[in-house]
Formats: structure tokens, C-alpha cells, sequence
């Protein structure tokens, strides 16, 4: 397996099965007390279900990719449904084969997917326009007609900067729009006829205001004000879903949904299914990252920083995200649309070099070279830059991406340095957001990282450590990712983990699903430090060769 295969979720690690089936797990199983996860990642979707202790029973993935069609990134509405059942079906049959019986139904469900992004949904639930993802940054005027009135920093992937800018573009499909959600939120109105989004899913829709956990009143009615001017007249209210905490009521598993989940017809509706959610608020969970002044690195195809506040900040920042945790508490969040894309295009390329050669080698044996040759790199990148955008970059505002590697004619052109830059470029807009932070003076007593790209040990976390000048853990809590993570919260809301009367999220990770899990953690090393430092000041120095090859080719 690809050591960064499916870096959409948090850690890619493949789950072994048992030798012998466990009478106790088979038992649960069958009786129901289980919670499934479902998530749609950026390049998979993956199905986990989880027993009464959390711990993995099965899991089935299937893998996707997005498409540029129309100058618009997008999934086709086909590959939701049939990826879903795929991911279900891969599955089922893991069930089947490790516990020798039939998923015929669970005590919980839960739907997380990719945040932000613009699905359009009539009266009926069907799609008005292709469904638009958060890597889609042509919502600049809309941002900055938002941004200023509401005192906030709306960023271009939101939710309702895309409505605000279709409103602007008087697209043809408003008169019949209904509903604006998420892709978690129209996958779980599928299954459950519900609209409704989970607060950290709600959150990069529009402002949530935390005293309330709702969306923040004022800034709704400003913005209605704004809609109106602009020719919207259609309620704000009615046209998002409502917004529910984890642990809260979100509907139950329909006949309808079962049946789209599982064509087979063998899994029982009536799960009750907890609020949806984004994979921000899934890789918290995942990660255990939901209490103040702890945080979390996410690296797939995007990659962002989660940082669970005290208090609120000084200023609107350009560079932050202002979200929630899944139970409401403010995050500040530094996203940044390309992460990890461009690593796997170039191992891909030495993948083929090395067959081309007659030396062929797997995935995780070429990613695995290449990560380790990096850490005998120049510290300071030795002249060399590489900048990582496939796609837009808000935080240093850039509308579109090309890929690019450049070099002082006198530096030297080695492997170990040649990919130390690339995974510097992997973190550099990631340093940019989290100096705000700092400057703000967040604190943080941990940073837990996952994706596939710390999947060779070691490595991705001594580069990240040096980019954000902080210790940084990995381990194996988050072996199985968002998917894991949203099963673990349709267990907080179903009651199949123990839960007890009253607990809190923050308290129910770390006392239930946490308690003893060990850790690996890197500190910074100073010349990593120092290195970086430069690296990221030519780098800075630098983006107007980014700008000039996107308004160039």
C-alpha cells in the first residue's frame, strides 16, 4: 500500500485482521452495538465500524478523485452514491470474513466528508448545480463584500461566500434553490431525510457564535441584508441546514437510506445517525484535539492546522479560520488548500524511473527512500524552492496554482536536499498561518500530527517540528482517520461506548476512547529551526515567480 495513499483522511495505516474470529466482537456485531463511520475523503471514502471499546472491527474503502471540469473542482453526483456503497459493500464484506457474519445493522452511524464547498439542493433534494469543493477559489468578491460588513474573515472555500458569489453571478438556479449544505450534509439527508449539519461541519458554512452554538445571529442578519441587496430575497434561515453539537439529535437511518447505503437489503433501518460532520472536527476527535491549547496537523491533499482557543482573538486575521470543534468550542484553523498532492506526483515520477531502470519498487518502498534521503538535505533548502499549488492559495492569495520548482544556478542539485524541499513546501503557507497565531500569543500543550505523509517515521514530523518550532506527537490513535473519528462520535451520540450521564466530549476522549495511549514525540532541533527560517524567507521573497507562471501559462 502507498504511503500516502488516501492523505484526503488522516492516517492511512491498514488494519490487520485476526486470525480467528472473537466471539465477543462476532457477538456485537450481530447484536448491534457498533457505530459506523463513513467518510468521503478527497481521495477515498472509507466505511469503519467500531465496537463497544472503539477499537476498529472492519473497515472498506474505495478510492476517488476530483475532477477540473469547466474550470470548476468537482465530483460527479454518480461517484457520491456508488463510492458510498462501494465503501460499504468493501465493508460488509470485511465483517464477513473476519467475524464469519452478515452487518445487518449498528447501533450508530455517522456521515463526515470534506468541509466548505457549495452543494446546491431544491425542494426536492435534487442537485441544482455540480457539486462544488473547497479547493474552488473563484469566490474573491463575495469574500470581500462579506469579510469587511461582518467583521470576519470569510474564507474563499466557505459555504456562503460560494452561495454569495453565485449571487453575484445571478446563476440561474437560485429561484429554485432550498437548501445550501456540505457534502456531509447532503449525504446524511440522503440517509436520513434530516438537514442538518454538526456544529464544526456548520462552521465553515457560515459564523457559528459559540455562546449559542448556532449561527451567530447578527452576522446572519447582515448578511441577509447583503443577499437582499444583491437580489436574494429567500431567507437565510430556510436555506441552511440547522446546526446540532455532538452528542445531539440528528434522525435516524430511513428504509431509503439503508437501501442506498446497502443495495443488498440486509442492513435494518433505525440506526440513529449523529450530527455530520467535517473532516476538520473528525481528525480532532481522531486525534483527541478538542480541548483548549490542544491542536492538531492534518497533511493530505490539503493540509491545516487546528488549534483549540482559550479565549477569542484580538483581530480578524486573514490568514485564520474561525471554526468550532464538533462541541462548539472556537478553533482558530490555518488551512491551506495544497498539502501533500505534488509529494506523490514526484515519488510517482521516481516510481517510474525506477522500473524504467529495471530496479521497480512499491510505493511505500520508493516514499520511504525518498522521506529518509531527506533528512541528510541542506537544512535551508541550499538554494533550492518548490512550490506545491495545484490549486489556489488564499493565504498568500493566490486565485490559481501551477506546481513549481526552481534553483540558484550555484546551489547544489541533490536528491537528500531536493526532497527536503519538497516537504518544506509541504508546510511553508502552514508556518505563515501559524506565525499569526503566535503573535497572537496562542499557546499550545500539544500538536498531535496525522496524514500519510508522516507515514515513514520520523521524517515529516522532524520537518514539521523545525517549520512550526514545536514539539510534535504522532501515533497510531489515528490509524483509521476521519472515518474512525466519526464512528467515534455516532458512538458519543448512540450510547454504544459507555458515555456517561452528562460527559463531555473533551471528557469522554481522553477518559473512554484515550486513556493510555502512548505517544512518539519529536521536539525541534535548532539547525532544523534556523533552516527553515531561511527557507521559508526566500520562499516569501519568491511568490512573485508563483504569480508570474499562473498569469504566464
Amino acid at each position: 500500500m502507498s504511503a500516502l495513499t488516501g492523505i484526503g483522511q488522516a492516517v492511512p495505516v491498514a488494519t490487520q485482521a485476526p486470525t480467528t474470529p472473537s466471539t465477543s466482537e462476532s457477538t456485537s456485531i450481530s447484536e448491534g452495538r457498533t457505530a459506523l463511520g463513513v467518510e468521503l475523503g478527497s481521495t477515498r471514502i472509507k466505511a469503519v465500524l467500531i465496537g463497544p471499546d472503539h477499537e476498529v472491527l472492519a473497515a472498506g474503502s474505495h478510492s476517488w478523485e476530483n475532477q477540473l471540469v469547466d474550470r470548476v473542482w468537482t465530483y460527479a453526483e454518480a461517484d457520491v452514491w456508488s463510492g458510498l456503497q462501494s465503501a460499504y459493500a468493501a465493508l460488509a464484506a470485511d465483517v464477513r470474513e473476519r467475524h464469519g457474519v452478515e452487518l445487518e445493522r449498528v447501533g450508530g452511524l455517522g456521515v463526515s466528508a470534506m468541509m466548505h464547498g457549495y452543494v446546491a439542493l431544491d425542494a426536492d433534494g435534487a442537485l441544482l448545480v455540480p457539486f462544488r469543493t473547497w479547493r474552488n477559489t473563484s469566490t474573491g468578491e463575495a469574500v470581500e463584500r462579506l469579510s469587511g460588513p461582518l467583521d470576519f474573515n470569510v474564507p474563499h472555500r466557505w459555504s456562503i461566500a460560494h452561495l454569495f458569489q453565485a449571487v453575484l453571478d445571478g446563476e440561474e438556479h437560485l429561484p429554485r434553490l432550498a437548501t445550501a449544505t456540505t457534502l456531509a450534509g447532503w449525504v446524511h439527508h440522503r440517509l436520513t431525510g434530516e438537514h442538518v449539519l454538526g456544529v464544526g461541519d456548520a462552521s465553515g458554512v457560515f459564523p457559528i457564535d459559540s455562546s449559542t452554538g448556532t449561527y451567530d445571529a447578527g452576522r446572519l442578519a447582515t448578511t441577509q441584508r447583503l443577499l437582499r441587496e444583491a437580489g436574494f430575497t429567500t431567507p437565510l434561515e430556510q436555506v441552511l441546514p440547522r446546526v446540532a453539537s455532538a452528542g445531539g439529535a440528528a434522525g435516524a437511518l430511513t428504509a431509503e437510506g439503508a437501501a442506498l447505503l446497502d443495495p443488498s437489503g440486509r442492513l435494518q433501518a433505525g440506526a440513529p445517525v449523529c450530527p455530520p460532520e467535517g473532516d476538520a472536527g473528525t481528525g480532532m476527535v481522531a486525534t483527541g484535539s478538542v480541548a483548549p491549547r490542544t491542536g492538531n496537523v492534518s497533511a493530505g491533499t490539503s493540509i491545516f492546522a487546528m488549534v483549540v482557543l482559550e479565549g477569542p482573538l484580538s483581530q480578524v486575521h486573514r490568514e485564520l479560520d474561525l471554526v468550532t470543534t464538533p462541541a462548539g468550542d472556537p478553533v482558530a484553523m490555518v488551512h491551506c488548500n495544497n498539502g501533500a498532492s505534488e509529494l506523490n506526483a514526484w515519488a510517482g515520477l521516481f516510481r517510474e524511473f525506477a522500473a524504467a531502470v529495471g530496479a521497480p519498487a512499491d510505493d511505500a518502498t520508493v516514499f520511504g527512500a525518498l522521506f529518509r534521503a531527506s533528512l541528510e538535505g541542506a537544512a535551508d533548502g541550499g538554494g533550492m524552492l518548490a512550490y506545491n499549488y495545484l490549486s489556489g492559495e488564499p493565504i498568500t492569495e493566490l486565485e490559481e496554482g501551477r506546481p513549481l520548482f526552481l534553483r540558484t544556478p550555484g546551489s547544489p542539485f541533490d536528491l537528500a536536499t531536493f526532497m527536503r524541499t519538497q516537504i518544506y513546501a509541504a508546510f511553508a503557507t502552514l508556518r505563515i498561518g501559524m506565525d499569526v497565531l503566535s503573535a497572537e500569543g496562542v499557546r499550545l500543550d500539544g500538536m498531535f500530527a496525522h496524514g500519510g505523509v508522516f507515514a515513514t517515521p520520523g521524517v515529516a514530523q522532524r520537518h514539521l517540528a523545525a517549520a512550526i518550532d514545536s514539539p510534535v506527537s504522532v501515533g497510531d490513535v489515528a490509524a483509521e482517520g476521519g472515518a474512525w473519528g466519526i464512528a467515534v462520535l455516532a458512538a458519543f451520540a448512540a450510547g454504544t461506548g459507555g458515555r456517561a450521564e452528562g460527559q463531555s466530549l473533551a471528557d469522554y476522549l481522553s477518559q473512554r476512547v484515550f486513556d493510555g495511549v502512548e505517544l512518539t514525540t519529536v521536539s525541534p532541533q535548532p539547525d532544523d529551526v534556523a533552516g527553515f527560517a531561511a527557507y521559508l524567507q526566500r520562499y516569501v521573497a519568491a511568490l512573485p515567480v508563483e504569480r508570474a507562471a499562473v498569469e504566464h501559462s
